[in-house]
């Protein structure tokens, strides 16, 4: 799934741990992870070592450069639903990287107060926005520009032509058993409307497949596709009316689009957006996400008053104000760890 988001942006990685195999539980991917972070920084002796936001690689990394005593920068730093359980296990490796890093990068005004509540030193946050929104306004206008990058979309959009579009993405792992039957069963409801079309790209989990296929796969106007690229999914959100989601990223992203979101969580650690009314928190029972899908698509005035809503996760220049931070922060340190030159 990273492949293609590489190739587009033309990064080629300099190191592949190939982490994922088949049946990987969490403590083995962890393990395989912080030892071959390890490795790396072993040889590369960098000067700083960033992560971003909340995945075992994020926390693995973080510790790794800790052993070394390498300063840590966490990029998506503050983002706290107060569970440790929701989402899981992101809650938990968020936490431990801010008790790691040296510079914390807050995409919000309620991230940095969240990690200063936490005693995290005032002088090293810093509420630079997500680089998700960065990412996000750079491949809706590389689509603009070129629109075969979307061409999946384009034969989906083709297919519901005169269909407004419910883009859904379930794949959280504390929503795996009854909390995806939930959210298929609210989908397939929803389904028999004849005025939307569904498009609900699969994630590659087995697990999750499973979960989502068993129960929707055949109906006519829902698409189970693969995983879309960042360009065709980016389109996906653009041209969708509603989208349901259990996914982070996703809720700042279709805000960010104007358009509004149902969060099919008991939690979230962007509170933001349901503060701003751009996202609702929904849960997994099929009754409720039915009846909150059926109230912004039937309201035109409830469905506007989402869209129009602002969303507080950025402008789309956070990755310049970090790296302007990182470049003052070098010269401040005048020689770095790794004993080369100040970054210029």
């Amino acid at each position: 799934m990273v492949a293609q988001v590489l190739d587009l942006a033309g990064i080629v990685p300099n190191r592949d741990l190939a982490p994922m195999q088949p049946g990987c539980t969490l403590d083995a991917l962890t393990a395989h992870l912080l030892t071959g972070i390890g490795h790396a920084l072993d040889a590369e002796r960098p000067d700083w070592v960033v992560v971003q936001g909340d995945t075992a690689t994020a926390m693995a990394g973080a510790l790794a450069a800790y052993y070394r005593n390498i300063p840590v920068v966490h990029v998506e730093a503050g983002l706290r639903s107060g569970d440790i359980h929701n989402p899981w296990p992101e809650e938990v490796n968020r936490r431990i990287v801010a008790t790691l890093a040296t510079l914390h990068c807050a995409p919000t005004q309620g991230a940095a107060a969240a990690l200063l509540a936490e005693n995290v030193a005032p002088e090293s946050v810093h509420v630079t926005g997500n680089t998700v929104i960065d990412a996000l306004h750079w491949i809706t206008a590389s689509v603009a520009q070129e629109p075969t990058l979307a061409a999946a979309m384009g034969a989906i959009e083709h297919r519901f032509a005169g269909r407004r579009i419910v883009a859904v993405t379930a794949h959280r792992r504390e929503n795996w058993g009854a909390g995806l039957a939930g959210i298929a069963e609210a989908v397939r409801r929803l389904a028999g409307r004849d005025d939307i079309a569904i498009v609900l790209p699969l994630h590659p989990n087995p697990a999750v497949r499973a979960a989502l296929e068993e129960r929707l796969a055949g109906l006519a106007n829902v698409a189970l596709t693969g995983p879309l690229d960042y360009p065709n999914f980016a389109q996906l959100l653009a041209v969708a009316t509603l989208v349901l989601t259990d996914s982070g990223g996703v809720q700042e992203e279709a805000p960010a689009l104007g358009v509004p979101v149902l969060v099919l969580r008991e939690t979230t650690e962007r509170p933001e957006g349901i503060a701003a009314g751009t996202a609702r928190l929904v849960g997994t029972q099929p009754d409720r996400i039915v009846a909150e899908a059926t109230r912004l698509l039937d309201d035109a005035a409830a469905h506007a008053a989402m869209a129009r809503a602002h969303s507080p996760y950025g402008d789309g220049k956070a990755a310049g104000r970090i790296v302007q931070l990182l470049a003052r922060l070098a010269v401040e340190h005048g020689e770095p760890v790794g004993g080369q030159a100040p970054l210029s």
